[in-house]
């Protein structure tokens, strides 16, 4: 059985949500709550497989919440948003998120993205897959020179990894991740690593 919980403000959304997902022999909702705290502290409760994520949400939003339960535990989230852009996928993706779907997906589309998710999978709609892509294809400038190993470290942002991820699979420490993204985002003149992994998909495209 398969361990749900459903996050998102919006009562209807969410009592719709989960009378769909519990309606499914091998999925079980422990859990429909309303705001980003309320996520992290059921997520600690509970123990979910899957969590389906909002993204705007009053208080802490659905990004920091992402980011605070993927560093707490080893929950799977899901976003399901209306939201799509490009900017909006990478901060969830970097923020710990296996998956991105949206609100007017098909229903069979969002139980087999959950069952996917709770399997090791990373369920994406194709339209957010085609934001990405858009996203890279955009003209702009190259941007500046980076050492081989700072390339590898921002290739890794721009894949959404955790600094935790791109230390182990570059095989070097956290420490040593935080101080490559410092030099990156001085030399590319961005200040997070959203910017930076902008900068990444943008630049591949005109390479």
């Amino acid at each position: 059985m398969i361990s749900v919980i459903v996050v998102d403000d919006h009562t209807v959304v969410r009592e719709g949500l989960s009378l769909l997902v519990a309606g499914e022999d091998d999925l079980d909702v422990i859990a429909a709550v309303d705001s980003g705290e309320a996520a992290v502290a059921a997520v600690g409760r509970q123990v979910p497989d899957v969590v389906l994520m909002d993204l705007a949400m009053p208080g802490i939003g659905g990004v920091e919440a992402t980011r605070l339960i993927t560093e707490s535990s080893a929950a799977a989230v899901v976003v399901l948003t209306t939201f799509g852009e490009s900017e909006r996928v990478l901060a969830a993706l970097d923020a710990g998120a296996v998956g991105y779907l949206l609100k007017d997906s098909q229903p069979s589309q969002l139980l087999a993205g959950i069952r996917s998710a709770a399997s090791g999978g990373s369920p994406l709609d194709p339209r957010v897959a085609r934001a990405l892509l858009d996203a890279r294809h955009a003209p702009t400038a190259k941007p500046p020179a980076l050492t081989e190993k700072q390339q590898e470290v921002l290739d890794l942002v721009a894949r959404g990894l955790s600094n935790r991820l791109i230390a182990r699979q570059l095989g070097i420490s956290e420490k040593t991740v935080k101080a490559h993204l410092t030099a990156i985002y001085s030399t590319l003149g961005v200040t997070d690593r959203l910017q930076a992994a902008l900068w990444a998909t943008r630049g591949q495209a005109s390479d």
